[in-house]
């Protein structure tokens, strides 16, 4: 799929910035972006404006149930931020341009860190679902990279390095969150493939040896697109499921949206308690 011109991709990012500090002229701290049947995140600000993504320019619309299609802005035991409900999928036809289009939005916003999460399938049998594991690195197998084509200067360079694409001190905040309320939060690294159909028994024994704990179909573009920007990255990845071959049970959607709905207020806890510690010590120091 043919990716934007640089000048093009610019100028609309600036249209959906314009169109939002219009209705809230605000710099957030944090953002997070909520993945399948996580849409309850969006109800953690308070003094709230929320604009659904077809009122935004140039935002793309999700299709999937469980991604709601919203923007909130607004505050959070004190912080600013600004939390993305649903997210579209290259699955959909979408081009890597605009899967990463609401992450870019976030970092234009002014967001310092942004909290990637996500509904996986457990790779390993001891990843039950309704686990939460923070992502510490991912495997790209999709087949596509957002940052191809030419390069958007104005977002970052050519060659951008992803040894370290989710922040070390960022995911030590999220863990000392994860204690503080009693959440047991694991450690995983995250596999993105294209879909839109769950994985084979014998791919999910690949991944397996290649690696992976966690499987999915999101995350990994937005988190290369972020840390491109210079932004911190986080992850967490709700266990909707046993990966294909794991269990003797069938994969459904349907069951994929209510395990990461029993889960959400377990995440929220989390990400609540890390906007507080972020408004009472910001995160100091260069990107690591």
């Amino acid at each position: 799929m043919v990716q934007s011109a640089p000048e093009t991709t610019l100028n609309r990012l600036d249209d959906a910035v314009r169109y939002v500090r219009e209705r809230w002229p605000h710099t957030p701290t944090l953002g997070v972006i909520a993945g399948s049947g996580l849409g309850l995140l969006g109800d953690l600000a308070t003094e709230s404006v929320r604009m659904p993504y077809g009122t935004i320019p140039h935002m793309p619309t999700p299709s999937v149930v469980g991604h709601s299609g919203e923007l909130v802005v607004g505050t959070l035991a004190g912080l600013r931020v600004a939390i993305l409900s649903g997210r579209v999928h290259h699955y959909e036809g979408w081009p890597m341009g605009d899967v990463v289009f609401g992450a870019r939005l976030l970092a234009r916003l002014g967001c310092e860190s942004v909290v990637l999460t996500n509904a996986a399938g457990g790779i390993h049998p001891w990843l039950l679902p309704g686990s939460l594991c923070r992502i510490v690195d991912h495997l790209n197998l999709m087949g596509a990279n957002p940052l191809g084509g030419p390069n958007v200067e104005g977002l970052g360079p050519r060659f951008p390095d992803m040894s370290a694409v989710y922040d070390r001190v960022l995911g030590d905040r999220l863990d000392r969150a994860a204690a503080a309320r009693g959440v047991v939060l694991g450690r995983g690294v995250y596999a993105a493939m294209s879909g839109p159909s769950y994985e084979t028994p014998a791919e999910i024994r690949m991944l397996r040896v290649l690696g992976a704990d966690l499987v999915g179909m999101s995350t990994v573009p937005e988190a290369i697109a972020l840390r491109h920007m210079g932004v911190r990255v986080g992850g967490i990845s709700v266990v909707s499921n046993h990966a294909a071959g794991v269990s003797a049970e069938l994969l459904s959607h349907d069951d994929v949206k209510h395990v990461a709905l029993d889960a959400g207020p377990r995440l929220v806890a989390v990400l609540e308690a890390l906007a507080r510690a972020l408004a009472e010590e910001p995160l100091a120091g260069a990107v690591r």
